[in-house]
């Protein structure tokens, strides 16, 4: 692996893991303090770690410097909201059936998936979603 790319590959671990917790403990504090149902809260984690992960992605992981268009969204944002997107579906389904049919608690069950779905949406952002920024 080039240095390069190992470099980003550490980067995106950086952005992900801060991620990670920043969408584990919101849904932990919706769960506990406001007592929302674990799928909810999910959702709510994701809102709120989208963004960490989008920024820290953008401006640190890879680079984009692909400019604002006009319609106010650059094409890496777009690209990058529809990876977290089918991210989240594919986080949200997992968690579902942990919990409904391994009976984890939803804690474990939570960092299961939040952790199994980071890879894909490594794959997905090098090679789509901030193509630009790669070459």
């Amino acid at each position: 692996m080039r240095l390069i790319e190992l470099l980003r590959v550490l980067r995106f671990g950086i952005v992900g893991l801060a991620a990670a917790a920043v969408h584990y403990w919101v849904v932990i504090a919706l769960v506990e303090l406001l007592h929302i149902a674990p799928l909810q809260a999910n959702a709510g984690g994701f809102i709120v770690a989208f963004w960490v992960s989008y920024f820290g992605h953008r401006h640190w992981t890879f680079s984009d410097a692909v400019a604002t268009h006009a319609q106010g969204a650059s094409p890496s944002f777009l690209r990058f909201l529809l990876v977290a997107v089918l991210g989240f579906c594919m986080n949200e389904l997992l968690f579902y059936l942990l919990l409904r049919y391994a009976g984890w608690p939803y804690y474990l069950a939570l960092a299961v998936v939040v952790f199994t779905v980071a890879v894909m949406t490594y794959v997905l952002s090098r090679l789509w979603a901030f193509r630009h920024a790669a070459h």
